[in-house]
């Protein structure tokens, strides 16, 4: 854990207040070792350069309107409920709603369903438009609330973030050409675990990587207790939520 609290951090940088985000692991569990999907951010880009990360950002707008099939299985809003200021279920199916859509954003994968046709109505000038397009629902229902990290003070950037986690097959659709040397994401690959865990990676990534290997050996049932990883008289420390 104490790599998390010193990691990039910059005493003379102000206390800012951590931003809700969302983050989407989407795991094949179909192989004898489960994969993960990764993407290497561009060298380039200022936040976290050439890391390896999950796709992920901050709730926008138009993630508390979208239109969903399914719903967050109680267990785990209950959990993302837990621990906040001002509980909601609407903002808990904003995060949500945020991993799917900035994964479809940064890799290009659209996860829902195409059973029930094109969804009605999109948020106006959103990512959302490309599953109606494609005549996909995002569904809820596929998810797993498996964790949540808070940006320790001192830092640039602080992120109040929720890791959910998603299987393959429910990858409903693909926009090609997303990926690429002049994106946010160069490459995306399928690693198991243990390979991932050897990239260079974020901290809190490699803390969510043992956090799912353990999960996922212990069954991965939703009503396994969810890690909250926050800092608290300047240790960093895990909560069960």
């Amino acid at each position: 854990m104490d790599r998390l609290v010193s990691a990039e951090a910059n005493p003379k940088a102000p206390t800012i207040r951590p931003v809700d985000a969302a983050t989407l692991i989407i795991i094949d569990r179909k192989p004898k070792s489960p994969k993960v999907l990764m993407g290497k951010r561009h060298q380039g880009l200022k936040f976290m350069p050439g890391k390896f990360v999950f796709p992920g950002g901050r709730i926008e707008a138009g993630d508390r309107s979208m239109t969903v099939t399914g719903a967050l299985h109680p267990r785990a809003e209950q959990a993302l409920m837990a621990r906040v200021t001002k509980p909601s279920a609407q903002r808990s199916r904003a995060l949500a709603l945020a991993a799917i859509r900035e994964t479809c954003e940064e890799t290009g994968l659209l996860l829902g369903s195409k059973d029930y046709g094109s969804p009605d109505k999109v948020p106006a000038g959103t990512a959302w438009s490309t599953f109606q397009e494609r005549g996909v629902y995002p569904d809820l229902e596929a998810l797993h609330f498996i964790g949540r990290a808070i940006t320790p003070p001192k830092r640039v950037r602080r992120f109040d973030t929720r890791f959910f986690a998603v299987d393959r097959t429910a990858i409903a659709d693909e926009v090609e050409g997303v990926i690429g040397p002049e994106a946010e994401l160069v490459e995306l690959t399928w690693v198991t675990i243990a390979q991932a865990k050897a990239l260079d990676l974020p901290p809190i990534t490699t803390v969510i990587l043992n956090e799912l290997e353990a999960r996922i050996a212990a069954g991965f049932g939703h009503q396994l207790p969810v890690p909250f990883f926050h800092q608290q008289r300047g240790r960093f420390i895990k909560e069960l939520l």
